[in-house]
């Protein structure tokens, strides 16, 4: 049997002592409103600049889970005026798989208060991937070499394919184009499964789409992962989705990919068994632990990192005190 390698393989969780490297920033708040999500965003909005984008997941249509309309609409009008979200359509058959259809779920979930641009709905662009172990580029929504800057808005969850879903999967799935760079992370050529590719192969094809968006946009990206409502399943399953049993956490923002995506799994993993229990299976089963590895790997970023309160004065704490005394899960919080 071959022996399990921490770091390797993706069921494997990897304690903060026993990581290695530098440390990034992630700011935390437990302000879960639109007013928390301002006070976070601030802290990361001087690295945007010219033409923005906002990825975000609109969900399917009245999709449960997703980031709360308000919340976005109150953001945008306050601090980006200007920006536009930006989607492309779905891999899968349902309300977002072509531009008409995806056009009307945005008006039924209120995605109508800034322009929403499908970027994949006039063609694709090719975005280079370096260094990649099954890709030399990714295919993705032509019009997001439209924009100078670019906010990575997540709702951090559950996910069937790759266990979780955070800012990597957001953009590494979000911004390949519907029919062909979805392919090239879902599908093996030729299978009659759509889905075939899992485990430590899909993680790292994810992971290598999401490099091609950050190189694309250097400096200029930034990352917000919202810890609520985080059912096991993505936001792509709509009202299907599993009930939600984990706790509430919070909102966290940084200028790493790595460092974010680290710091949400890390508070989930620090909750009690029978608080993390269900989203923690999601993510092992599905062996989702390698995005953060290969990510480490392809130098995307740092999995240590100082954990910034900033409910309190901009005190560092750690995991296990950024979700003391959470709630158990109820709808509506």
């Amino acid at each position: 049997m071959e022996k399990k390698v921490a770091g390797k393989n993706g069921d494997v969780y990897v304690p903060y002592a026993q990581r290695e490297g530098a440390e990034s920033i992630v700011y935390f708040t437990r302000d879960l409103s639109g007013e928390g999500l301002e006070k976070i965003y601030k802290r990361v909005a001087e690295k945007l600049s010219g033409k923005v984008a906002i990825k975000l997941h609109t969900g399917e249509k009245h999709g449960p889970n997703i980031i709360p309309r308000p919340w976005v609409e109150n953001l945008v009008k306050n601090e980006l005026p200007k920006a536009t979200i930006v989607e492309t359509n779905t891999y899968y058959v349902g309300d977002r798989y072509t531009t008409p259809e995806h056009r009307e779920t945005l008006k039924v979930n209120g995605w109508t208060f800034c322009p929403v641009d499908i970027m994949d709905e006039e063609g694709t662009c090719d975005l280079p991937v370096k260094n990649g172990k099954w890709f030399d580029h990714m295919t993705m929504g032509k019009n997001i070499v439209n924009y100078d800057s670019l906010l990575v808005l997540t709702h951090f969850k559950g996910h069937t394919q790759g266990g979780f879903g955070g800012s990597a999967k957001n953009i590494g799935i979000g911004c390949a184009d519907g029919r062909i760079g979805k392919a090239m992370i879902h599908t093996t050529p030729g299978s009659a499964d759509m889905w075939d590719i899992k485990t430590e192969e899909f993680m790292e094809r994810m992971m290598e789409s999401a490099k091609a968006v950050c190189d694309n946009f250097k400096e200029h990206i930034v990352f917000i992962n919202v810890m609520r409502n985080m059912s096991v399943s993505c936001d792509c399953e709509g009202l299907s989705a599993a009930p939600v049993v984990t706790p509430n956490v919070g909102i966290l923002a940084s200028l790493d990919i790595l460092a974010i995506d680290q710091a949400c799994v890390d508070l989930v993993y620090a909750m009690k068994e029978e608080d993390h229990h269900d989203l923690v299976e999601r993510i092992e089963s599905r062996h989702g632990l390698r995005q953060l590895s290969y990510m480490k790997e392809l130098g995307m970023g740092n999995d240590r990192y100082r954990l910034i309160d900033i409910d309190n004065d901009d005190k560092e704490i750690d995991a296990k005190m950024a979700v003391e005394g959470v709630k158990p899960f109820k709808s509506e919080e």
